[in-house]
Order: C-alpha cells, then sequence, then structure tokens
C-alpha cells in the first residue's frame, strides 16, 4: 500500500454515532428535505416511468413518500422534515419569504414520520398549487433569496439534539444548477457570498449537505457553476460527484435511499496492542439479518406504550418482597448462597476491549471457523492520536506476512475469540470498491464444534451410492440451469415484505394490500424450456428407473428408511378410515367428538394437510366433502 495513511484510513464520514445496542437516542438521525418547487420543476420533461405528468417535481416527491414509507417501519424514531423553497406562500418560523415548511397537526416540524404525515403528503401535489403555489424565488432587482432563507430555516429546525448524539442533515432535492443565474453584476456576488457563508454556518454546527441533482433533459446537471463550492467538492470528489449527476432519473429512488441509510457506526472500541500501547478502532457492520422489529405492548384503553416490571411474592404470606440481595446455586445437595455482586463478579470474563493475542499464518484459518457474520475495523483518530499509524504499521505487515491476529474481546456475558483478517483496497474505475481495513471474523470454541455423524454406522449397511450414469445426468442438469451473475443483493426476503406491506396497509388505512414480489420463487417459465425439461427426464430416468412415476418413494430400487415410514402411516391411516361412517359424522355434527388422530386418518387417506388446531382440521374436511 504506497498510499498516505492519513488518507488512506481517514473517515469519509464523520459520523457521531455510537453503537446502536447503547440506545436509540446515540443513533437518531435528523434530516430535513430540502425541495425546489420553483415553476423549472413542474415545466421540466422527466424521463420517469411512473411519473404521472413527466415532471421533476412529481419524481421528488415519490422519491421522498417511499422513502418515509420504508423509514416509518426500519428506523421509526429518526425525525423528519419537509421544507419547500421558491413558493408562493411562506410558513415558517421565520416568517420567511418563499419557504414553506410542510407537516400536519399534533406533530412537529421536526419530528418522526407519521401515517397521517405519509397520507396527507401522497396528496400534497394535487393541492400544491392552491395551499402552497410555486414562484421563482431569486429574480433580478429583488433581494429575495429563497435558497439562503431554506438553508436558515432547515438550520433552524436542525437545533434539535445534540450533535454528538445525532446526525444532523439536509438534503436538497433541485434542477437548477445555477440559482444566481438571473442575477448579475455586484448583487451576484453577495448573494452567492452570503448563501455559501450560511451553508458553512451550518456546516460547522455539525450539519451536513447533500446534494441530489436532478437532471433535465437534453441537459446535465453541472455542478461545478455554484454547488460545489457550497459543498467543498474539488479535484476527483467533484468528478466523482459529476458522474453521479449524470444518472438517469430512474435511479433516484436509488441514489436517495443510499443517502438515507448510511452505514452506521456499531461502536468505537479500545483495541489493546501490548501492554501500554491501545489503539481506538470504529465497527461496521456488513451484513447483518434484518428482523420485523420488537413488538410494543400497548395499554387497551389509552393506546400508550406500557412497561412490564418484575416483582417478588412470598410464597407463604402472599407479601411483595423487594428483589433478593443474594442467590444460591445448589451443590452436592447444599445450596451455595452467592450475592448479586458476586455474580456479577463471576461472570466478568472480558472487559469490553479487543486484546491481541498473537499471529498466525491465513492457511490456520478455515471456512468453517466463521461462526457468524464478520464485523468490519477501522481506525480513528478522534480520541486517541496516533491510532491510524499504529493501525496501518499493523495493517501492512499483516498483508506481506500472509497473516491474521488473534485476539480476545467481547461483552462480559458474550466473550469471543476473534481472527483480524486485513483487507486491502481496492480501486477500480476512478471509485472505491474496497476500503482498507480488518475484518473481525468471531471464532468457535471446542465446544462450539458439531463433528459429522456417520449416518450408517453399522459396518454391515450398504450405503447407497450414485452410479456413474447418474453422476453425469445430474452434472448435466446443474450446469444447465447455472444461474449467471448470481448475487444475493437480488432478493428480498419476501416473509418481511409481506410483514411490512401488512403493517403499511393498517397504518395508512389502505384499501388493497401492495402487491409483493416473490423473488425466492422458481422461474417456471425458464424451467419449462424444453432442453432443461429433457435433462430433468433423464435424470429422473437414471435415477428411478422406468417406472418412476409409480415408483417415486424408492433409490435405485431400494425403498429408504422415511419411505417406509411414511408408507406405513399412509396404509394404517387407509385401513383405520374405513372403519367411520365420515358422512354421518359430518351431518350430525360430531367430527369435533373425534380426536386429533382420529381426524388426521381422514387427512391422511385423501392425501390432504394434517397441520393445524383442531377446528382448521374439521374445516379442512367439511371442505373435501363439499359441506
Amino acid at each position: 500500500m504506497d498510499l498516505d495513511p492519513e488518507d488512506v484510513f481517514r473517515d469519509d464520514e464523520d459520523d457521531p454515532e455510537s453503537e446502536f445496542h447503547q440506545g436509540r437516542d446515540s443513533t437518531k438521525e435528523l434530516v430535513v428535505y430540502l425541495v425546489d418547487a420553483s415553476p423549472k420543476m413542474f415545466s421540466t420533461s422527466c424521463p420517469s416511468e411512473d411519473a404521472k405528468d413527466g415532471s421533476l417535481f412529481h419524481a421528488a416527491m415519490s422519491c421522498i413518500l417511499e422513502s418515509l414509507k420504508t423509514q416509518i417501519i426500519n428506523r421509526s424514531y429518526d425525525e423528519v422534515a419537509i421544507c419547500f423553497f421558491n413558493t408562493r406562500e411562506k410558513k415558517n418560523l421565520q416568517d420567511l419569504n418563499g419557504v414553506y415548511v410542510f407537516n400536519v397537526a399534533e406533530r412537529e416540524d421536526l419530528d418522526r414520520p407519521t401515517a397521517r404525515l405519509i397520507k396527507e403528503f401522497e396528496c400534497i401535489e394535487e393541492k400544491f398549487d392552491n395551499d402552497i403555489g410555486s414562484k421563482y424565488g431569486i429574480l433580478s432587482g429583488s433581494r429575495d433569496n429563497s435558497l439562503y432563507s431554506a438553508l436558515w430555516v432547515a438550520q433552524a429546525l436542525l437545533r434539535k439534539g445534540s450533535a454528538k448524539t445525532a446526525d444532523k442533515r439536509m438534503l436538497l432535492l433541485t434542477n437548477e444548477d445555477d440559482p444566481f443565474g438571473s442575477i448579475k453584476g455586484i448583487t451576484k456576488m453577495d448573494m452567492m457570498r452570503t448563501t455559501l457563508q450560511r451553508a458553512k454556518d451550518a456546516q460547522d454546527l455539525g450539519i451536513s449537505i447533500e446534494l441530489l441533482p436532478l437532471s433535465r433533459r437534453n441537459d446535465e446537471f453541472n455542478v461545478s457553476l455554484f454547488y460545489a463550492e457550497l459543498l467543498g467538492l474539488e479535484g476527483d470528489e467533484l468528478t466523482q460527484f459529476q458522474a453521479l449527476a449524470g444518472e438517469r432519473l430512474k435511479d433516484m429512488k436509488e441514489q436517495l435511499r443510499k443517502r438515507i441509510f448510511k452505514k452506521r457506526k456499531i461502536r468505537r472500541i479500545k483495541f489493546i496492542i501490548a501492554n501500554g500501547m491501545s489503539i481506538d478502532v470504529d465497527t461496521y457492520a456488513l451484513i447483518r439479518p434484518t428482523n420485523p422489529g420488537t413488538i410494543t405492548w400497548l395499554d387497551s384503553v389509552t393506546n400508550l406504550p406500557i412497561k412490564s416490571d418484575r416483582s417478588f411474592i412470598c410464597t407463604d404470606t402472599g407479601a411483595l418482597l423487594q428483589e433478593p440481595a443474594q442467590r444460591f446455586q445448589s451443590y452436592k445437595s447444599e445450596d451455595v448462597m452467592l450475592s448479586v455482586d458476586e455474580l456479577s463478579e463471576i461472570k466478568r470474563i472480558a472487559s469490553g476491549h479487543l486484546r491481541l493475542l498473537g499471529f498466525k499464518p491465513l492457511s490456520c484459518l478455515k471456512d468453517y471457523h466463521n461462526l457468524r457474520p464478520s464485523t468490519f475495523i477501522f481506525p480513528s483518530d478522534e480520541e486517541v492520536i496516533g491510532s491510524t499509524c499504529i493501525f496501518v504499521a499493523l495493517h501492512r505487515s499483516m498483508l506481506q506476512l500472509n497473516r491474521f491476529a488473534l485476539a480476545f474481546g467481547g461483552s462480559s456475558n458474550n466473550p469471543h475469540l476473534v481472527a483480524l483478517v486485513a483487507q486491502n483496497e481496492i480501486i477500480s474505475g476512478g471509485g472505491q470498491v474496497e476500503p482498507p481495513g480488518m475484518h473481525m471474523i468471531y471464532l468457535p470454541y471446542s465446544d462450539d464444534i458439531r463433528h459429522v455423524e456417520e449416518v450408517h454406522a453399522d459396518a454391515n449397511t450398504i450405503a447407497p451410492r450414485a452410479t456413474d450414469d447418474q453422476t453425469k445426468t445430474a452434472s448435466a442438469l446443474v450446469r444447465r440451469i447455472d444461474l449467471k451473475d448470481f448475487s444475493v443483493c437480488q432478493f428480498s426476503n419476501p416473509a418481511l415484505q409481506r410483514h411490512y406491506a401488512v403493517l403499511q396497509a393498517l397504518a395508512l388505512d389502505e384499501d388493497e394490500m401492495p402487491e409483493i414480489k416473490d423473488e425466492t420463487l422458481p422461474d417456471q417459465e425458464g424451467m419449462a424450456r424444453p432442453g432443461i425439461v429433457k435433462l430433468l427426464e433423464e435424470f429422473k430416468l437414471s435415477v428411478f428407473g422406468e417406472n418412476y412415476e409409480d415408483n417415486d418413494l424408492t433409490i435405485g430400487g431400494t425403498m429408504t428408511e422415511a419411505s417406509r415410514k411414511r408408507k406405513a402411516i399412509a396404509d394404517n391411516a387407509t385401513k383405520e378410515y374405513s372403519k367411520y361412517d365420515w358422512l354421518e359424522l359430518a351431518d350430525t355434527g360430531k367430527l369435533k367428538d373425534l380426536t386429533m388422530a382420529e381426524l388426521k386418518y381422514y387427512l391422511t387417506a385423501n392425501n390432504l394437510s394434517v397441520t393445524g388446531a383442531k377446528a382448521a382440521l374439521i374445516s379442512r374436511i367439511l371442505t373435501h366433502m363439499g359441506k
């Protein structure tokens, strides 16, 4: 790595957030959408396919709406505000012309997104002309500066909270690359200077300003005219931003999503290299499973969240007791008394820091040692100066010697061994593909390793083996239906998508649930192609033989143990099924008097599902009878 360490390992996102495990307040995001509402936003033709009127304003509203719907589920404790500038009407605490802060009743201007906000925002385009209106806010011969006013209003909204516990951002959406183009002379210079100073004042307060340029038809957004200086872009950063600005508008939703849901630090930990030497590193979660979220219990009368509490009750008197100061553990028929402090001290194995133990060759690290998703670590000089230099020295040496670092860390209730694997920086097409740093791989203890058990432990049992012909047909089938350019990023979790769709429909009182596309379903059309069908038939013929349709429970002519059990259950169900007069039981309503096992005789004999409660089984039987 022949690069300046201070540049390579510089934290591009000076994110003040701390670990998300430490509480929601420390990871809160405060975002103000600044939307240009000038007439040009309404008249400019837009290539977006889903645009009703083909305007950039409609495309911007659609993107913000989708982001709000996603945010209200994924990050409902983040706070947002929607501010339009270049408007006819004004609505802001500073009473500035050309700025309108959109909001609904019973909600602060900067607050969590609510169902009511989303429902009214969906209809904003229909009422925008009458209620808010569009008007150029920067005109020749006038000292009004709507962009300056919008930045002022947004900065005032973001005074809420501390920059140390919240990430504050303004997201500017406009198609005007030169907002002062109609102004000439000293007036233009003065307005540009004051606007840039207002932006700098906001950035000095820890507020980041991001621009989402909306490209005009047959014209590109030239960020160099004004916004490059406002955003502080120069050199390679300016070149990369120009490439981003040239993307088609149909990608705007994805751009906005990347800006809203950016990577967040898990936490900052101390990495102890040796006695008396330690550095700070930030940890990032690259891949984590997404869960539907926790359930919040509400009071049935007030509909407010309730808090659960635990109480101790005496078994003899029923009196309410305080939490016991001591606990006991039975050992050899004796109760060993332990205090709460003693228990905590016994459990305290790890200090929460990462302690270096030594180094091993990379060949010693096996794939199956990866116990769970790894964490990416990156140095931080924010509190311990020199952390980056020490980290770079270790990083370079590990890459040169092909070694990984073995370390011990974790919390007191979850200590673990980890392997730190250095990753070099990868740059392609002028942009960074992989950042430099280390992957922290969680290693298993000896107790966590499960050895493979032999299915056929009996030496006298002959395990079935595939013939050369079966292996050949299987290989041909695998090669034919190989997935080209596969990536896990192509698939969304269908259970989560349906869960979110149901929540959205309930929260917004929608008549129909949004259609969910299950991307995990097989490609029926592709599997029906003649070439694949032919290979499937050849594979089945080689495995099951010519009469595989009548003998599909066998492999190589020999019935498996599982097949024997299923056949025995089916035969027994058919035998028991004939002992009952099912029509009479259904007509007289005596099906409910039968046991679950008896009801399953009918279902098994008729190849019906046997899952569910008793009421579901009875309903399934009556439906099959046509009653």
